[in-house]
């Protein structure tokens, strides 16, 4: 078994009352401590990111007073604040690996950032032999798409489960996994992917 989990910034700030919070994001945090009640033995790694800002700067233009938000934000998930911790209905018993982006810069994907040693996504998938990486999370047009997207030029067989994402706008959530089924993302659901 050489199969991930991704599980993509659930934390306070990306679900409802959140500095950016996305309708549907408690669902998907609940959803996904199911999923893992059920499905954890099909992975042999289990990988969550945070966003982790600096709290003393604009974090490389990322945070900004008149966001447009498309490449700037209002401040979120700055390290060492509630907005930046895991949602409390995201069990965290399964994860492996944590990793950390966006300190000090913009960052969307889940390889920009690093664990505790400071190992990449990359470094680790490749020194454990990992190929096929499923991906949940938050948020579908955003950091999931990035993080899908970047799983496949690191030659990656990546899946995401529709089921156990959302998104800021529906509109573009729609256009993201379009662009990712392009790009050669399994788009399915976990229902399809573990039909017995």
């Amino acid at each position: 078994m050489t199969r991930a989990l991704f599980i993509i910034d659930v934390q306070n700030d990306f679900t409802e009352g959140g500095a950016l919070g996305v309708d549907g994001g408690d669902a998907v945090a609940a959803g996904i401590s199911r999923f893992l009640d059920a499905h954890a033995d099909e992975y042999s790694l289990v990988v969550a990111s945070r966003d982790w800002h600096d709290p003393d700067n604009d974090n490389g233009g990322h945070f900004h007073e008149s966001p447009d938000y498309v490449d700037t934000w209002p401040e979120h998930c700055v390290a060492g604040t509630d907005g930046a911790e895991y949602h409390p209905e995201l069990s965290v018993d399964e994860v492996d690996v944590h990793v950390r982006k966006g300190q000090g810069e913009p960052a969307y994907s889940i390889f920009e950032g690093t664990d505790d040693s400071g190992a990449t996504v990359a470094h680790i998938l490749a020194d454990r032999g990992i190929v096929d990486v499923d991906v949940v999370g938050i948020a579908t047009d955003y950091c999931v798409r990035a993080s899908a997207l970047d799983g496949v030029s690191h030659g990656r067989h990546i899946r995401v489960f529709t089921d156990l994402v959302a998104g800021v706008a529906a509109e573009s959530s729609d256009a993201a996994l379009a662009e990712m089924a392009h790009a050669g993302v399994d788009i399915t659901t976990t229902d399809e992917a573990f039909a017995s």
